[in-house]
């Protein structure tokens, strides 16, 4: 379904008004030392601004995914190898903040540091995303 100038305009608001709100809550879940949860909502900060992007691009919502891979995929944007690389790791945010299985292991590796860095990334990745 096409959506109309006033539409698109409406949802790009929408998305990147969410994007930023989940930045904010990944910002304030690090400094609570939620680290696994904090990159959880990195993980949503930037699908939201991918789907944004998506929607401007084609006029029409993205596909129903969290993959952001997948969405930069359907965008045909070029990227640098370390830009994917780095969404495939903010890829992992998603499911393992999820499912109890992942979880155990999961806040062994969101610690401080980690969840530091991937805060800077993601932060830098919507910079880019919002050109």
């Amino acid at each position: 379904m096409v959506l109309t100038e006033k539409e698109v305009k409406k949802w790009i608001n929408h998305l990147m008004k969410e994007s930023q709100e989940a930045y904010d809550t990944s910002q304030d879940l690090f400094k609570s030392k939620k680290y696994h949860f904090a990159l959880f909502f990195c993980h949503l900060t930037i699908e939201k601004s991918l789907k944004a992007k998506f929607l401007l691009q084609n006029k029409k919502f993205a596909p129903p995914v969290h993959d952001l891979v997948y969405i930069v995929k359907k965008l045909q944007i070029k990227l640098s190898q370390e830009t994917l690389s780095q969404l495939t790791e903010i890829n992992t945010f998603n499911l393992r903040a999820r499912y109890d299985d992942y979880k155990r292991e999961f806040y062994k590796k969101a610690t401080s540091e980690y969840a530091k860095l991937w805060l800077k990334v993601t932060n830098n990745l919507l910079i880019l995303f919002k050109k």
